[in-house]
C-alpha cells in the first residue's frame, strides 16, 4: 500500500517556497481546522440544542434567513484565519467585508455554513470557500478584489460535513478529495485529479418549481423526462438534496448535472445561488475537473460580479449535459 499524503504535505509540496502559494496553503489548513470544528458540531445534531433555530427577525445580508449554525461557523471561520495572510473576509452572513490581517495578500470569500435548511434533518451541510490574491497598492476598495470574475480564483473548494467529512479542492492544477481520518485527526488524499464524466444521465433539479420556469428549461426538463423514447434518446434518473455540498460531491463522485434556474417568482428571477461564495468556487471546482459550469448560457468564470451578494441561475457538472441545457436557452 503507497504511503497516505496527507493535505499538509499536499500543500507543502505544491506551495515550496513561493511565497504567494505558501500563503494560499496557510488559509486553506485554517479553514479546513475550523471545518473539522463545525462537522463536530454538525454530528451532534439534536444534542446541540438550537443550531438550527432562526437567530433575530431580520434575513442574513444574502437575503435568507439565519440560522445559530450559520452564525458560528462564520465566527469560526473568521477565528481560524486571523492568524493566516488572510486581508478580508467576505462572508454570505454579512453585509459587510471583515477585515482581518491587515498585512494581509488574500481575500477570501466563504459560505460558512451551505446547506442550512437542512441543519437539523442530518442531511450533509458544509463550507464553501474561494481565495483570490490581493494587493492593497492595486485594491484601494477592498470590496474591488472580491468584485471580480471568478477567472481570477487562485484556490477554491468545499467541506461536506456529512457521514465523512470531505474536502474538495483545487488549487488551479486539477480537482482533489480529501477525507478527515477522525483517528489521526489529518486530511488525507483520497482522489487526485478527478475527473466527471462529459455525459450522464443524471440531473440534480428541484422539480417542484416547474411551473415557474422559463420555457427552455421547462422543455430540458420534459425531454429527459421522455426518456429512451423522447428526443434524447435515453432514461434518465433524478437526484436532488437540496445541500449544494452533497449535490456537488455526488456529481464530482459519478457524473451527472446540477440545475438551478432563475424563475418567475419573486425573489427568484435571478436565480438563489450567490455567484461570489457559491457560484464562482463550485464552478473553478467543476472546470478543474474536466467540467462547465454556466448560468444557463454563459460561463460562470467569466461574468462580472456588480454587487457583493449578488444572486445567479447555475448550472454545472458533466460537460456535455451542460452545454446541452446550454443549447435549449
Amino acid at each position: 500500500m503507497s504511503e497516505l499524503v496527507t493535505l499538509k504535505t499536499y500543500l507543502g509540496t505544491w506551495a515550496g517556497a513561493d511565497t504567494g502559494r505558501t500563503a494560499v496553503a496557510q488559509a486553506v489548513t485554517a479553514i479546513a481546522e475550523a471545518g473539522v470544528g463545525i462537522a463536530d458540531l454538525v454530528a451532534r445534531g439534536p444534542l446541540e440544542e438550537g443550531l438550527a433555530s432562526i437567530r433575530g427577525i431580520d434575513p442574513n445580508a444574502g437575503g435568507d434567513a439565519q440560522k445559530e449554525l450559520d452564525v458560528v461557523a462564520e465566527e469560526r471561520i473568521k477565528a481560524a484565519l486571523l492568524p493566516t495572510p488572510t486581508a478580508f473576509l467576505a462572508s454570505e452572513e454579512s453585509e459587510e467585508l471583515i477585515p482581518l490581517n491587515p498585512d494581509g495578500r488574500l481575500v477570501i470569500a466563504v459560505d460558512p455554513l451551505d446547506g442550512s435548511s437542512n441543519i437539523d434533518t442530518n442531511v450533509s451541510v458544509g463550507t464553501i470557500y474561494s481565495i483570490l490574491p490581493y494587493d492593497a497598492a492595486v485594491h484601494t476598495d477592498p470590496v474591488s478584489a472580491v468584485m471580480r470574475p471568478g477567472v481570477n480564483q487562485v484556490a477554491s473548494g468545499f467541506l461536506a460535513y456529512g457521514p465523512a467529512t470531505i474536502l474538495v479542492a483545487t488549487f488551479g492544477e486539477g480537482t482533489q478529495v480529501f477525507v478527515h481520518d477522525r483517528q489521526t485527526g489529518e486530511f488525507v488524499l483520497a482522489r487526485t485529479n478527478v475527473e466527471i464524466p462529459a455525459e450522464t444521465k443524471e440531473y440534480g433539479v428541484n422539480q417542484s418549481n416547474v411551473r415557474h420556469w422559463a420555457e427552455p428549461m421547462s422543455a430540458y426538463i420534459a425531454d429527459c423526462l421522455a426518456g429512451k423514447d423522447g428526443p434524447r434518446g435515453k432514461d434518465f434518473n433524478m437526484r436532488w438534496v437540496g445541500s449544494m455540498v452533497a449535490d456537488a460531491f455526488r456529481i464530482f463522485t459519478r457524473g451527472g448535472v446540477y440545475v438551478y434556474p432563475g424563475d418567475k417568482r419573486k425573489g427568484y428571477e435571478n436565480g438563489r445561488l450567490r455567484l461570489i461564495y457559491e457560484a464562482n468556487p463550485v464552478a473553478f471546482l467543476t472546470e478543474q475537473a474536466k467540467g462547465a459550469a454556466t448560468d444557463g448560457k454563459t460561463r460562470i468564470l467569466d461574468i462580472q460580479p456588480h454587487h457583493i451578494h449578488q444572486r445567479i441561475p447555475l448550472v454545472f457538472g458533466s460537460k456535455a449535459e451542460v452545454e446541452k441545457i446550454a443549447s435549449y436557452y
